[in-house]
């Protein structure tokens, strides 16, 4: 065994990048070509620069910073091209990447426990007048009011115990600030980033119901979806039955969208002759109380379908369930996981830079939220098969310090055996001992992917 082959194995043992480890268990390089990211004749290999960015996320460096501090980033162009490229496919690398990763928790399920997919969107304001994509007026729950921003169509898988993001649109409605015609890039009409643009103008369930399809194709296994009221009509619940893949909704009381056959056809009307019937239950939410019962009904498009009429005392509230066979209270249990995807969007904004893109290129968007999602997933995957699992904030903070220690003790310990090399008789006596100084260097810069200043 030669000296170089004795420090791999040697530092191999000790030198760990959680984040490298990740995503060679995952065969990135194989994702990444079936993706296009592919190195041309000039610039730096797209997996080097797709590490960088990660490094940027979970350490929570801006681009300049990491720039200025890293002696391997590259200069700022190079990123910046990275992030603009049309020909780079983000969705496929994005929902390969996170196959994978379910791939890999797949032995941990229980028998009993719902894997779910979930359906929903995000509002991200944007004050920009000139950002591709964005919309005048977006209504905010958060704030109540409609205001300037973009919104995200996102498909997301959740279990007892990890969420994952999957895929994303954005969806521009009539008050869009500049239309498509008007965007920056002029593109080929047969480039990634062209058929991605294309989807900005389609409705919210078109883009939900393709994501699906993109989803199952590619192997996400999952036992039910579940969306909000906006989702849940009869047509878009039908297609998803159709790919397999039963419905939990909450149901929109409005008898225009839902009407169904019997006497009694609207949910109002359902309820009113239902509603002294003896297996109401009772339950509670936090400090609120409140009664259900099921029942199956006939629907038109949907044929049988179960409902569950939950009322607090001030509010009716509808559930639907395709899947007869589950128990009112395993509808309501299943639904309230939802609600997963909101502290999920809460630590993508938090931890993970989404609504921070400092971009108004269309293409470059969709890449920095593509980035912020995949960094997400990883130190998901990375918590769940952990033996003692954080919140994510925690776990996310531990790795933002190990990784910029381990840089920095390498480059700082590096540092110090150059020093020593400059002593003479040190290098007359030990022959090898540059070699070994460039071995550290190089196997480090390999493992990291960088090597940081203190």
């Amino acid at each position: 065994m030669g000296l170089e082959n004795y420090i791999h194995y040697a530092m191999k043992s000790l030198l760990k990048n959680p984040i490298l480890e990740v995503l060679q268990e995952i065969k990135i390089i194989k994702i990444l070509k079936q993706s296009n990211f592919v190195k041309r004749d000039v610039g730096h290999p797209p997996f080097q620069i797709l590490l960088h960015f990660l490094y940027m996320l979970i350490m929570q460096k801006r681009q300049s910073s990491f720039i200025k501090q890293s002696e391997s980033a590259f200069g700022k162009d190079a990123y910046y091209r990275f992030i603009k490229e049309s020909r780079y496919n983000w969705r496929k690398l994005l929902l390969l990447t996170s196959s994978a990763l379910l791939q890999k928790i797949k032995p941990l399920y229980k028998h009993g426990e719902h894997r779910l997919l979930i359906i929903d969107d995000t509002v991200e304001p944007k004050r920009g007048k000139l950002i591709e994509g964005s919309c005048k007026y977006i209504w905010s729950n958060k704030e109540h009011r409609s205001i300037n921003a973009l919104n995200i169509v996102s498909l997301n898988y959740a279990d007892s115990h990890s969420t994952f993001q999957l895929d994303f649109s954005i969806k521009m409605n009539e008050s869009k600030r500049l239309d498509i015609s008007e965007f920056t890039t002029k593109l080929h009409h047969r480039s990634n980033a062209y058929k991605r643009k294309s989807e900005i103008v389609k409705g919210k369930n078109t883009l939900a119901i393709e994501m699906l399809e993109r989803a199952l194709d590619a192997g996400v296994e999952a036992d039910y979806l579940l969306v909000d009221s906006w989702y849940a009509k009869p047509d878009f619940i039908k297609q998803s039955n159709d790919l397999g893949m039963p419905v939990i909704a909450r149901v929109p009381n409005n008898k225009l969208i839902w009407n169904f056959k019997g006497k009694h056809k609207t949910l109002n009307s359902i309820y009113n002759n239902l509603k002294n019937i003896r297996h109401k239950q009772s339950g509670k939410h936090g400090k609120i109380g409140y009664k259900y019962f099921d029942k199956i009904i006939e629907h038109s498009v949907l044929g049988r379908v179960k409902l569950v009429f939950l009322h607090t005392g001030k509010d009716l509230l509808v559930f639907i369930s395709t899947d007869l066979q589950l128990l009112a209270k395993e509808i309501l249990a299943t639904y309230k996981k939802r609600w997963n995807i909101e502290q999920g969007y809460k630590d993508l904004r938090n931890l993970f830079g989404l609504g921070k893109e400092e971009n108004r290129i269309y293409e470059a968007l969709i890449a920095k939220i593509t980035l912020s999602m995949f960094a997400y997933n990883i130190v998901s995957y990375i918590n769940r098969i952990k033996h003692e699992p954080q919140t994510l904030g925690e776990l996310f903070r531990d790795l933002e310090c190990e990784l910029e220690s381990l840089a920095i003790s390498m480059q700082l310990f590096i540092k110090i055996l150059t020093k020593i090399s400059e002593i003479q008789n040190v290098v007359k006596e030990n022959k090898n001992f540059l070699e070994i100084i460039a071995v550290l260097s190089a196997y480090t810069k390999k493992e990291l992917g960088f090597m940081c200043e203190s």
